[in-house]
């Protein structure tokens, strides 16, 4: 099948994800084990996610050759979605001279006395490369909500720490980043891996029973089930303030982990497509230029 018709497929496939726009927003709307009809076995989906794995690459080596767009994609979600495992599934036939990766974890003292984006700002992907954002800025409207305890480390003056003032200052100031980012360049794709609480349980479960798992697992994970409802508050108020058409937030269904690569690959390859990255041209000048550079080499 052609590309072309490939990606017309996919468009369809990935398009109930996308949001654009907070107006009307439910999380509740998105379900987490929904396959949008597809029904694999783990050999078909591993097929399918190879062939995108290799289109990827090839979309990777002409944004590095063309040097002119850059790509920015941002991964949350709560413990054991699956962030680790598709960054490393569906990005696994990139170039690693063309690819970046930064976890952002509990903050430094040192990043405690800057602004909430300045350790993200820092690792933003150059030109002709992607970056990946294992969770990001966007810890700093939804943990520090479900946590105050975490926004007070921040010595934040009073008068900007109101109860609902300093989340939509944050929001603007996010969305404001992400337009200066696209009209600089730097596409910027969000994914938020939608795992339900159930599905979360059994794979807590499954990594007691693997020793080879054990440590990932804490009693820290656990307490943080008890905020399952504070955090679909804050994700569903953070999505609806901050998908943009620019910028737009893709909310994938994460309790089946294969179908959460293949959307996730979908989305990163139909935006690869909207960017037009190619080769660059060559103009006579340089072909004069190879000409005689074989010369030398005759």
């Amino acid at each position: 099948m052609p590309r072309k018709e490939i990606l017309n497929q996919i468009r369809k496939y990935v398009h109930p994800f996308r949001i654009t726009k907070g107006k009307g927003f439910r999380l509740k709307d998105f379900d987490p084990g929904e396959t949008c009809g597809l029904k694999l076995d783990k050999g078909e989906a591993a097929e399918l996610l190879q062939r995108g794995i290799t289109w990827l690459a090839e979309e990777q080596d002409m944004l590095y050759a063309q040097n002119r767009w850059s790509l920015l994609l941002v991964f949350q979600a709560l413990d054991a979605a699956g962030k680790d495992g598709t960054i490393k599934h569906v990005m696994s036939g990139v170039n690693p001279q063309g690819c970046q990766v930064f976890s952002f974890k509990q903050p430094t003292s040192e990043e405690l006395d800057h602004d909430f984006m300045w350790r993200c700002v820092r690792n933003l992907p150059e030109r002709g490369r992607i970056g990946i954002f294992n969770r990001s800025y966007y810890e700093e409207v939804l943990v520090a909500r479900v946590h105050p305890e975490i926004l007070a480390k921040e010595d934040l003056p009073d008068e900007l720490v109101t109860d609902q003032g300093i989340w939509e200052d944050r929001y603007r100031s996010i969305r404001h980043f992400e337009g200066h980012l696209q009209r600089n360049g730097t596409s910027v794709i969000k994914f938020f891996l939608h795992l339900s609480k159930e599905e979360q349980r059994k794979r807590f479960l499954a990594r007691i029973d693997d020793p080879d798992k054990n440590w990932k697992l804490s009693l820290a994970d656990i307490e943080e089930r008890k905020y399952w409802p504070q955090y679909m508050k804050a994700y569903e108020a953070c999505l609806a303030a901050t998908s943009t058409r620019h910028a737009p937030w893709y909310v994938v269904p994460a309790d089946d982990k294969e179908n959460a690569r293949l959307v996730v690959s979908a989305i990163i390859l139909v935006t690869f497509r909207g960017l037009g990255v190619r080769y660059p041209g060559v103009t006579p000048e340089r072909k004069r230029e190879l000409r005689a550079i074989r010369r030398k080499l005759a």
